[in-house]
């Protein structure tokens, strides 16, 4: 019997469970760190678990005590600082302590973020053509816009109780309002708010309802003829039961 080679496939996954440093920026005024841990790692990407939400497109920086024969460039430094796209993020449940978990799953795009995410952090991106095939210290190289996305789903007139809250800089609750929607789909809503919210900030909705919370992410700001300031969201990682 022939003996099995081994795999040399680079792209295999390895569980590693090494520790690693998140940063976001969710608008040019608001950022946040966490600590958590890899759960498996290639040289083109990873998977974690992360307390805060976090959307498909979304650039993230990670530091990371990166094996040296794993990295693509920074080979004597300490930490491998890169770059990351965010592929998925699925929100789980922890039954521990029903603290709010997500699962994500990221692709290393480079040592230097493109230079439009500088302008707008909140700027959402997708690998470009045949990137994947390698990696640049560059991510101007690896990732191009994300498609603007057209919500086909009906919008409802249906006034839904809401509680909206804001999170600060270390996932706790920040600010919390009672309000309602004006209107509302499966995969986002138009809701009147009270508070000072940019495009590219997550928020937390609960709806005693329908015995739901679901976070969001801010799409745009508006204010109405009635001259109430409305906010439009698209819901993260899952749809509302209409």
């Amino acid at each position: 019997m022939k003996e099995k080679e081994p795999s040399r496939r680079i792209r295999e996954r390895l569980e590693l469970k090494l520790p690693v440093r998140v940063h976001c920026r969710e608008t040019p005024d608001f950022e946040w760190d966490e600590i958590t841990r890899l759960v498996n790692v290639t040289p083109f990407g990873a998977g974690f678990t992360l307390k805060r939400p976090i959307e498909k497109g979304r650039l993230l920086h990670m530091t990371i005590p990166m094996p040296r024969q794993l990295r693509v460039f920074d080979h004597v430094e300490d930490q491998y600082r890169v770059w990351a796209l965010v592929r998925y993020a699925r929100p789980l449940t922890s039954t521990k302590d029903k603290i709010p978990v997500f699962d994500i799953g990221v692709a290393f795009v480079g040592k230097r973020p493109p230079r439009s995410y500088e302008e707008d952090p909140a700027k959402r991106y997708e690998i470009a053509g045949s990137a994947m095939e390698t990696l640049s210290e560059d991510a101007e190289e690896m990732v191009k816009p994300f498609p603007s996305s057209v919500e086909r789903a009906t919008r409802h007139s249906i006034p839904v109780d809401m509680l909206l809250e804001t999170l600060n800089e270390k996932g706790e609750v920040a600010a919390s309002e009672s309000t309602v929607t004006e209107n509302i789909s499966a995969g986002g809503a138009t809701i009147f708010t009270s508070f000072t919210l940019v495009p590219g900030r997550f928020i937390r909705l609960t709806s005693q309802q329908y015995q739901l919370s679901v976070h969001a992410v801010v799409r745009s700001v508006s204010t109405g003829a009635d001259g109430v300031a409305r906010i439009h969201v698209e819901f993260v990682g899952q749809e509302w039961p209409l």
